[in-house]
């Protein structure tokens, strides 16, 4: 969910289409790897050459190149059992904390992942067959953490300045609102 016409919409948009443009050309890749690996091993009895290797390493860049988009578009996977005990007046409060606790979380494990990338390059760890630098995977992983970590922190933000009513409409909550509020006119147009 982007909040609309809010500041830096462009910026916000621009960075989601990019990820998500990069990992799905990289997913793209990794289908035409598992294709040509499975049609050389069955029926011609030669798979490629470390096609596992590069299927574990594409996996985690889909994964963390994604990450920062599912991040601010909160669609992490989620249990609403609380849902139910919110006032909706407080539920910007449980955001915020949520956000700013997911913005802690993120930032520790960058920074130990960040920490593993420099000594993996220090060390020239490279995968078995192919030789690829594991390093520069992994200081992707952590840049991507990095950057999750600063736009639920940025969400977090727009929670706040919502909630304590700095921004009327635009913000998480309006746009959720908003969802809610069209979800539950489609249901009753479904009755009808």
């Amino acid at each position: 969910m982007s909040m609309s016409n809010a500041p830096g919409q462009w910026l916000s948009t621009a960075l989601e289409r990019g990820l998500e443009t990069l990992a799905g050309a990289t997913l793209f890749v990794l289908m035409c790897v598992t294709t040509v690996d499975v049609v050389g091993r069955y029926f011609f009895n030669t798979p490629l050459t470390g096609s596992v290797e590069l299927t574990q390493l594409m996996l985690a860049a889909v994964v963390f190149l994604a990450m920062p988009v599912v991040c601010w578009r909160e669609e992490h996977v989620s249990v609403d059992l609380l849902d139910g005990v919110f006032p909706a007046k407080l539920v910007w409060i449980r955001q915020l904390i949520v956000n700013l606790l997911m913005t802690a979380a993120l930032w520790l494990v960058a920074g130990r992942i960040w920490a593993l990338g420099l000594r993996s390059l220090e060390w020239g760890d490279v995968t078995e067959f192919l030789r690829i630098p594991i390093g520069y995977l992994t200081c992707l992983i952590a840049v991507m953490l990095f950057v999750s970590a600063g736009l639920t922190l940025l969400r977090a933000l727009a929670y706040l300045l919502e909630g304590i009513g700095v921004i009327d409409r635009g913000g998480p909550l309006s746009a959720s609102a908003d969802i809610g509020a069209s979800t539950r006119e489609q249901e009753g147009a479904d009755h009808d």
